[in-house]
């Protein structure tokens, strides 16, 4: 089972813990590393996005910023404190971020801007939006769009994951199937658009993760599907488990059962921390 946990979010940005909280409850739960990954998040559009109104009534809307400038002032003193924290436990402690990805010459320019002083030990690859419409849309917005509507934007969420895969700048891709999270993409007709992006990944070399954020036996896989699990397998892609905690309690939720899971998948191809953080010092 792995001893480490990477797709984690702490006080300041979305999450209710501090680092020094998580670490704790990491400890405890029987991780030997933690990564945190706070959400970076950049469009000039952002502020007029959708759902942006709702994230500021929620309280989260620090998480998404209109300029690289402002994103890196947050995480300037993020980091320092995440190396400050490693400098005084045995634990080992990475800097980590969950980046959106947006396929424009300005955003790869200002993100490669901030990868080079920030330094981060992983990245990871997501997609929350799509452009549709001269609107940032997110799967919510799909979730209310008309039919024909829907299947534009999760065409475009398939694509713009693919090309996330192919731009050489993520340690592994997260939540591959998000649209599932509102109950969409779940019919078989999606599976070419899934099967390009697994391609994608594949030919990166880079790992896909198992999203237990919202695993509810009853309810839900977990990110991503059987469907997709079996087709990562066949392409023996690296699989890692992630809990995407938000608050300590969820450190390693749901770990056993997700891993059974993808063994029943036919997963056999489970990436250690070593390979991780050897493919990103590779490519940032």
């Amino acid at each position: 089972m792995q001893t480490f946990t990477l797709h984690t979010h702490t006080v300041g940005f979305d999450g209710a813990n501090t680092i020094a909280e998580m670490a704790a409850s990491a400890r405890a739960a029987g991780f030997s590393v933690l990564g945190v990954s706070n959400h970076f998040i950049v469009h000039p559009d952002i502020t007029r996005a959708r759902m942006y109104p709702h994230a500021v009534r929620g309280g989260y809307d620090a998480i998404y910023l209109d300029s690289f400038d402002r994103v890196m002032e947050k995480f300037r003193p993020h980091y320092a404190e995440l190396r400050k924290f490693q400098s005084d436990t045995d634990m080992r402690i990475l800097c980590g971020m969950e980046v959106d990805f947006f396929p424009t010459a300005w955003w790869r320019d200002g993100f490669l801007r901030a990868i080079d002083e920030l330094h981060p030990d992983y990245v990871i690859g997501s997609s929350h939006f799509v452009y549709y419409d001269d609107n940032l849309c997110n799967v919510h917005d799909m979730a209310n769009a008309t039919p024909d509507v829907r299947d534009k934007m999760l065409q475009m969420y398939w694509d713009k994951v693919a090309a996330a895969a192919a731009s050489g700048l993520f340690t592994w891709i997260a939540h591959i199937d998000l649209p599932k999270k509102v109950g969409l993409g779940r019919d078989e007709k999606w599976c070419t658009a899934e099967n390009r992006a697994l391609d994608a990944i594949a030919a990166a070399g880079i790992a896909m993760e198992i999203n237990t954020g919202l695993y509810k036996p009853e309810i839900y896989e977990p990110y991503p599907s059987a469907r997709i699990l079996r087709a990562a397998a066949a392409k023996n892609i690296p699989v890692l488990l992630s809990d995407d905690a938000h608050k300590s309690c969820q450190l390693g939720r749901h770990f056993d059962d997700a891993y059974k899971f993808a063994r029943d998948c036919g997963v056999t191809n489970f990436a250690t921390l070593h390979n991780l953080l050897d493919f990103s010092r590779k490519t940032i």
